[in-house]
């Protein structure tokens, strides 16, 4: 019986992980999709570590206990790596560092003739990383802000759950 309740518990938080990974993307997606908001680069690689998270909070759902465990700490890897991301974004958005990426810095348009500079431009406008981008009219909390809180609520909560007790 007791090993059942180790199975139920590792799928219940294999779910949980499925149900925030997929949450998060589904925001995202609906800010860009819906509300019309384009992400930046560093938006579009905060995405990854939710993709990963949700196969693995799957992979979760149907392995051995075993493997389920170790799957569930790779999520909440997943989850820290997200937390990263997140800060070094709402670090751009503040001003306290640039961009790691070469996406989000303006290029170096003096060097380049007409013809290269019109064959150079993107087919759609590029949103830059330091761009503030609110979600919700009248709440000053930016995608990358509610991004990193998110995933450190997420991974905070996987984490208690996975260095609690385990066994009975």
């Amino acid at each position: 019986m007791s090993r059942w309740l180790l199975l139920t518990r590792n799928h219940s938080l294999g779910l949980g992980v499925v149900v925030a990974a997929a949450a998060a993307l589904a925001i995202a997606l609906s800010a860009q999709y819906f509300a019309g908001l384009s992400p930046c680069a560093l938006c579009l690689i905060a995405r990854w570590p939710y993709r990963f998270a949700l196969v693995l909070g799957a992979a979760a759902l149907i392995l051995p206990y075993r493997y389920a465990r170790l799957a569930l700490w790779l999520a909440l890897l997943c989850f820290i790596a997200d937390m990263a991301v997140g800060w070094v974004h709402v670090g751009v958005e503040f001003g306290w560092w640039k961009s790691p990426l070469s996406e989000c810095s303006a290029p170096a348009l003096d060097r380049l003739s007409g013809s290269a500079l019109l064959a150079a431009m993107p087919l759609r406008p590029v949103t830059p990383c330091d761009a503030v981008v609110y979600l919700i009219p009248g709440f000053n909390v930016s995608m990358a802000m509610m991004n990193l809180i998110y995933a450190a609520f997420c991974g905070t909560a996987l984490a208690g759950f996975l260095i609690g007790k385990t066994r009975p």
